[in-house]
């Protein structure tokens, strides 16, 4: 297209992976500093062949883009700052649902003059969806459980990966239906048939200790799975179907032993 930006910066981690994937070659000038992050990003080595930002104002002006990608959690100064200076920026809502997805990558390609790559990743992501949301029967209850005993439910991205590869989400049985914390009290009380661990990263924080409490071992009926890993369930790319055929893989294994 004749009027899509020549300059863009993505100031937030889950629209530098939409970018990376729709950008047209040398469209996308800079990533947020995330981007490099291998424990957050899952497109580490695309973004490291750009320069980061570390998605404040001044620094991004300096950059001299005409379109800033940010999500709804950017700093309201930011964007504001940025728009009065002249910028336009985009802001993305991350995604609650897989369903998300589609609606995410055409706000991309639209904000990109990328509209025809956009619609090709759509009909690729909704043909691979389809290929895995095959669950039908009971469903194992299962819990995702992080550190500081965090969890999300049923309107969550992560929630709705779970459900979709056919998982019943102990959550919602303790009234959570977004984000909050689970008792290990209560994740015991509920004696869910699978947990599904958040990452215990490096060093020690009492935070953490919910991880590998002697209760969680001592759920006799209860298969303690691989653990989740934040790259792969936090931004709602097309890139959460690896995430989404890990739990439907497991989902099977567990039938498997019943």
């Amino acid at each position: 297209m004749a009027d899509a930006p020549v300059r863009v910066v993505s100031v937030n981690l889950c629209t530098d992976q939409l970018a990376l994937m729709l950008a047209a070659p040398g469209q996308l000038v800079s990533v947020s500093r995330l981007a490099h992050d291998p424990d957050s990003s899952a497109m580490v080595r695309a973004a490291r062949k750009l320069p980061t930002n570390g998605s404040g104002a001044e620094e991004t002006y300096l950059l001299a883009p005409d379109l800033v990608l940010a999500g709804t959690y950017t700093s309201g100064d930011t964007v504001q700052m940025l728009r009065n200076l002249g910028i336009q920026v985009e802001i993305f809502a991350p995604a609650r649902s897989l369903q998300d997805i589609p609606a995410l990558l055409a706000q991309m390609g639209t904000a990109l003059g990328r509209e025809n790559e956009a619609a090709a990743r759509i009909a690729a992501f909704r043909a691979e969806l389809d290929a895995l949301d095959d669950a039908t029967g009971p469903r194992p209850r299962a819990a995702l459980y992080y550190v500081n005993s965090y969890t999300t439910g049923d309107r969550t991205l992560a929630g709705d990966i779970l459900a979709t590869a056919g998982f019943a989400n102990v959550a919602v049985e303790a009234g959570l239906h977004h984000g909050g914390t689970l008792a290990l009290e209560q994740l015991v009380l509920l004696q869910p048939d699978v947990i599904v661990t958040g990452r215990d990263y490096p060093g020690q924080a009492r935070a953490e200790d919910n991880l590998n409490h002697p209760a969680l071992r001592a759920l006799a009926d209860t298969v303690l799975a691989a653990t989740l890993t934040d790259r792969d369930w936090i931004c709602g790319t097309p890139l959460v179907l690896g995430a989404l055929r890990d739990m439907r893989d497991l989902r099977l294994e567990y039938e498997a032993t019943q």
